[in-house]
């Protein structure tokens, strides 16, 4: 896809931060987040992902955009965004025709697909909506666990825990696209874990852990991103520390 032509990947075995250089708020970004705009409480975390994308910044060569893009399923400007991210706490009403057929063509086209559940329920409205229309949309990748053995989960940092404002669900599940992970979902409301209000303060309890939960759930993030963005990963890389990629 051309959005993810000048993507920087860097990937590191020890998972050692390296401390990136600020970014001039004028400058140019490779990726900003979007979320995936519907009837529902679709932005209630949206300062969870602003703040993944600071952290972005601040961990990793990625110029990233702080601020979040709504996105509908049905616009082409749906093909400028790597990765969508889909919260919601209520069922997904049944998507149109065209809304299903443009995310079907951005997913294989190398596009990814985080959902995220803000109820916490692995089985609630939401999620069992969501696996509804993921059957419609890739109605030849079956839904299941992501084994545990998966890059994802060494793509930056060595991620060994999920995250999240509950633990609803110790896995993450995925949908496959030609051995590409092109959904991924989980039940743990990931983007709750890092929401701040507009004082700097955190909007949701995450009982007990508090900042590990919530440090885990930023790895786990920058890990989903860096698995979206470098769509040439190679597993084997995540045993050469500081690999540094750029697709042309």
């Amino acid at each position: 896809m051309r959005h993810l032509a000048l993507v920087t990947c860097l990937v590191e075995l020890t998972a050692a931060v390296a401390a990136a250089q600020p970014l001039p708020e004028q400058a140019p970004t490779d990726f900003r987040f979007a979320l995936v705009r519907w009837a529902g409480d679709f932005d209630s975390r949206a300062s969870g992902w602003s703040r993944l994308a600071w952290e972005l910044r601040r961990r990793t060569t990625i110029a990233v955009d702080l601020e979040v893009a709504p996105v509908e399923l049905g616009s082409p400007a749906l093909f400028e965004h790597p990765l969508l991210v889909w919260q919601g706490d209520t069922a997904i009403p049944s998507l149109a025709e065209e809304a299903v057929l443009r995310l079907r063509q951005h997913l294989t086209a190398g596009g990814t697909l985080l959902i995220d559940a803000a109820d916490g329920l692995p089985d609630g409205p939401f999620l069992r909506s969501a696996r509804r229309e993921l059957a419609r949309v890739l109605p030849d990748a079956p839904l299941g666990r992501v084994p545990a053995e998966h890059v994802i989960y060494k793509s930056f940092f060595l991620v060994d825990r999920h995250g999240g404002r509950v633990l609803a669900q110790p896995f993450l599940e995925g949908m496959f696209v030609e051995q590409r992970l092109a959904v991924i979902l989980s039940a743990n409301d990931l983007g709750g874990a890092m929401a701040r209000d507009p004082f700097g303060q955190w909007l949701y309890d995450v009982g007990p852990g508090g900042e590990a939960v919530r440090e885990m759930s930023f790895r786990l993030g920058i890990n989903l991103v860096m698995y979206a963005l470098c769509l040439d990963y190679k597993d084997d890389q995540v045993h050469i520390p500081f690999i540094l990629r750029r697709r042309r």
